[in-house]
């Protein structure tokens, strides 16, 4: 078992196979947690334990009704009850709003909140019983302001955040905490993505697309994800029980 002050405790991280999800599962268990990463691609997972960055993997979808509870159920009896939770799970979709579908506003509510709703439910119990527990969920500065093209993403941010201070409002006084932490355009699968739609829709040079996405961000630069996985270690720890139902931007200032 490693040291560190969340030794022993039994983190679940959504999303975990790749970009801020893995960074927070590496961030955690170098501070002595026992980490389950949880997503749909199983070779990322698989890499993710054998590289030492988790302790156990599940590969299933977020949006699956008993996909969290099954994970459960096989990590729990090996590395105890979910104390820490980390809802990375999302995805993004742009189109203007004209010609975004209820489908893909469903898709990302779906992904976005409910996911994490369905979590919250399956680990709360535990940490009730236990009287400690760490809920972070990853929003977005899309939580926070909005952006043009990405309505529908810009939705359900929004809606996170509000499940956010919801729930940390209910549970307060219990040991556990919810709060999310806000990213500005991280250097992701998901932003790179983003930025090869930018380059085919507009022609332009992959330089002038990258420009655009940092041209709010004080720092003119991507956000790294190691650097929000830092603020979800620290919101995880006991001493940060004073902390509930925040939302932390890590944009750098942009809000």
């Amino acid at each position: 078992m490693r040291d560190g002050p969340l030794a022993g405790r039994h983190a679940l991280v959504t999303g975990g196979g790749s970009g801020i999800g893995l960074a927070v599962a590496t961030a955690l268990t170098a501070s002595g947690a026992r980490v389950t990463v949880l997503g749909r691609r199983e070779a990322v997972l698989r890499a993710a334990v054998a590289d030492g960055h988790a302790a156990f993997y599940f590969v299933a979808d977020v949006t699956g009704e008993d996909a969290v509870p099954s994970a459960i159920a096989a990590a729990a009896p090996i590395l105890g009850p979910v104390l820490l939770l980390v809802n990375a799970a999302g995805a993004a979709e742009t189109d203007p709003f004209g010609k975004t579908s209820m489908a893909s506003f469903e898709r990302m509510w779906r992904v976005n909140v409910l996911g994490a709703v369905a979590a919250t439910q399956a680990v709360l119990p535990g940490m009730v019983e236990a009287g400690f527990g760490r809920v972070v969920n990853i929003a977005s500065t899309a939580s926070l302001k909005g952006y043009r093209y990405v309505s529908a993403y810009v939705t359900a941010k929004h809606g996170l955040l509000g499940f956010t201070r919801a729930l940390a409002q209910e549970l307060a006084g219990s040991g556990i905490t919810v709060n999310a932490v806000c990213p500005g355009f991280t250097d992701t699968a998901l932003v790179a993505d983003s930025l090869a739609r930018i380059v085919a829709r507009t022609g332009r040079p992959p330089e002038h697309a990258l420009a655009e996405l940092t041209q709010t961000n004080p720092l003119g630069r991507l956000i790294r994800p190691e650097e929000v996985a830092a603020s979800v270690a620290y919101l995880c720890l006991p001493d940060a029980a004073g902390v509930n139902g925040q939302a932390l931007a890590v944009d750098g200032g942009e809000t």
